[in-house]
């Protein structure tokens, strides 16, 4: 009962107020090209100073949820990801809109993030001392086999050939030794550049190899970008309702995947969109859909991508590590705030933690009001701007965005050149998305690598250490699945059309 009121406590005039302010900001900060939710909650930090702890958390907490969500629209709309955890939202959702049920994708979107929100929302309640436990017994090799098994899904779910998706994950891969390394401090591929020593900024990859594209091909096609809605047409809620009740056991499988995805310091919203996405397809009878605006892959990359913020503050709360990169920046002021994180925040500190677990609870519930009306707005005014105007206003943020990020202009050169680079690979068939995510997780994957050598190796058994424990090999066993499953559908597809062709 006491938690309950702890909880209650959040429903005060102030914290709601603070709440719709939050999440307002945070759509429309998450759905600006650059401005991820690190950079939404790390700018409005300073703001939370002078308030009561309970109402800080509460207000960054909802800038953080509204940010997530709003990086759906930018990858519904104009194919370019808000956020790094909003990748596997462009591949159904932007087909979506270029055949006119834009409004739908941004419907659906909405109800799968309060779905995916409130589970994680709920696990951060109820399971955050167990799970924070299974979390301490990842080690360095358990994060490299993840980072690989990341990688290998992303090249399994290109578009087109499977080769061709691990070819943009190697480019990926390639991207991320650049400057120094993540351990060892070694130079590597600068040129003698100064400016990259600190290696490819993802945001400014990110926004290079989806924005660019997608401005070359505006100015290079006389048609229109987007097809604009029926008449009589706008949430489409009740046709959302249906697609969300039919695809109900989709929607809450990527919200638990996201929640558990998301307990691992590190992994983030990109991975866990990217398992929920490969698990809905391969378990979906419209397998072969997903890529061209099925609405069960965006429910599926929704739903997991809102679950990693509840998810992500379990190792925060418990154990001092964060487990996104926007729970580092709340850790960070709530320690200004003279916090210590650890079973004292379920104790001594119950009334802070279970009032801000309240205010997230609260912070869900709004994306539906705000992010309906936010969207419908949005997608109407995306169709109707002539491309004269969008053109150069999407460029405009392209490039403040990408200079904000380190104060860098280089970082705009890296941005334009990977985009020209990403615009003449797509037209061979190599997507941006494995690019992108072989940047994100290279990282990852080497320090986890090298760090399992040299403790195999001071251990006198480096092939012991990848392959000697059981989350190791568990791991390992969905890597091979996810790199066999393709190539076993390929080969059941050929061979139920020679069946076809020998009748």
């Amino acid at each position: 009962m006491e938690t309950l009121g702890f909880m209650m406590a959040a429903f005060s005039p102030i914290n709601l107020l603070l709440a719709v302010l939050g999440v307002s900001a945070g759509i429309f900060i998450g759905a600006l090209p650059g401005l991820s939710a690190t950079m939404a909650v790390a700018v409005l930090v300073p703001v939370t100073f002078g308030m009561p702890t309970e109402a800080a958390l509460i207000m960054l907490g909802a800038i953080y949820t509204g940010a997530i969500y709003g990086g759906s629209y930018a990858a519904i709309l104009v194919n370019t990801p808000g956020t790094p955890s909003a990748i596997a939202t462009t591949f159904d959702g932007f087909p979506m809109a270029k055949r006119g049920d834009g409004d739908l994708a941004v419907t659906l979107s909405t109800l799968s993030s309060m779905v995916g929100g409130l589970m994680g929302a709920l696990a951060l309640l109820s399971l955050a001392p167990l799970l924070a436990q299974i979390a301490l017994k990842f080690g360095p090799v358990e994060y490299f086999w993840l980072a690989i098994f990341g990688l290998t899904l992303i090249s399994a779910l290109s578009e087109g050939s499977t080769l061709k998706g691990f070819i943009g994950a190697g480019i990926g891969l390639l991207l991320s030794t650049v400057g120094v390394a993540v351990v060892g401090a070694d130079i590597r591929y600068s040129f003698g550049s100064q400016f990259l020593l600190g290696g490819v900024e993802i945001i400014s990859a990110l926004i290079g190899l989806y924005c660019i594209p997608v401005l070359i091909d505006l100015v290079a096609t006389p048609s229109a970008h987007l097809q604009p809605p029926g008449e009589g047409r706008g949430i489409r809620f009740t046709e959302s309702l249906g697609l969300m009740w039919r695809s109900k056991f989709n929607s809450l499988r990527s919200a638990v995947i996201g929640t558990a995805v998301a307990i691992l310091p590190g992994a983030g919203g990109s991975i866990a969109s990217l398992v929920s996405y490969s698990e809905a397809r391969r378990t979906s009878p419209r397998s072969d859909n997903f890529g061209h605006g099925e609405p069960d892959g965006m429910i599926a990359t929704e739903s997991a991508n809102n679950a990693t913020v509840g998810g992500g503050f379990i190792p925060t709360f418990v154990l001092g590590i964060p487990g996104t990169p926007p729970d580092a920046v709340i850790l960070g002021a709530l320690l200004v705030q003279g916090f210590r994180t650890g079973p004292e925040m379920f104790t001594t500190h119950a009334h802070v933690t279970y009032t801000f677990i309240g205010g997230l609870f609260i912070a869900t519930l709004l994306m539906l009001p705000l992010g309906l009306l936010i969207g419908r707005y949005a997608f109407k005014s995306i169709v109707t701007i002539p491309k004269a105007l969008l053109v150069p206003s999407i460029a405009f943020m392209t490039i403040i965005g990408t200079y904000a990020i380190r104060n860098n202009p280089f970082d705009v050169v890296v941005m334009v050149v990977l985009g020209v680079v990403g615009w003449v690979l797509s037209r061979y068939g190599v997507k941006p998305s494995p690019i992108v995510l072989g940047l994100i997780l290279g990282p990852i994957a080497e320090q986890g690598f090298v760090q399992g050598y040299l403790m195999g190796n001071a251990s006198g058994s480096v092939v012991g250490a990848f392959f000697g424990r059981p989350l190791s090999l568990a791991i390992i066993a969905m890597v091979l699945l996810s790199v066999l499953f393709p190539l076993w559908r390929g080969w059941r597809h050929r061979s139920s059309k020679e069946t076809v062709h020998g009748h």
